[in-house]
């Protein structure tokens, strides 16, 4: 079974994190979208708000499991969840400089895993979490947002205004 894990702090989920879970299973087996969190970042959303948004946003699919994990590498995670592969996603020139280090550095880690990279096609390659929560603001920023994140985030980013 060809089981990968799929990385990030989705904070929040958008709708590039949601085109790469249909990719990955599509190509994998299982697909494990795992919630890290990284102490040096300060969160919008907490861990379990978050796990609830993906599991909202996501249809129900046996093969699909949604977790977490704190204060491990991604490739001893991985390890534990018999994962071979980390499937990861690249934007731009940046993501691909920062991929490229960590997928040498998974390497030497863990041999036996092997990291896949998938670029999203060009009308969501620029949606990110961070360019999503910096549009919220001005008059209209609704209209705007809602295109790049599921209907159940969205939603949540308005109650996160009203707080």
């Amino acid at each position: 079974m060809r089981t990968a894990v799929y990385a990030g702090s989705f904070d929040p989920p958008t709708n590039g994190h949601l085109w790469m879970i249909e990719r990955g299973l599509e190509l994998f087996d299982r697909l494990i979208v795992a919630i890290g969190n990284n102490p040096s970042k300060s969160y919008t959303f907490s861990v379990e708000e978050r796990l609830r948004l993906l599991k909202a946003s996501v249809p129900a699919c046996e093969r699909l499991g949604i977790a977490h994990f704190d204060n491990r590498y991604l490739v001893d995670y991985a390890k534990e969840q018999d994962a071979t592969f980390i499937l990861r996603g690249i934007r731009g020139p940046d993501d691909y400089e920062y991929e490229r280090v960590m997928r040498h550095i998974n390497a030497d880690l863990a041999p036996t895993i092997t990291t896949t990279f998938l670029m999203p096609p060009r009308d969501i390659a620029e949606v990110s979490s961070s360019m999503v929560k910096s549009l919220i603001g001005p008059t209209g920023w609704q209209d705007t947002v809602r295109r790049y994140v599921p209907a159940p985030v969205f939603e949540a980013l308005g109650g996160q205004l009203a707080d």
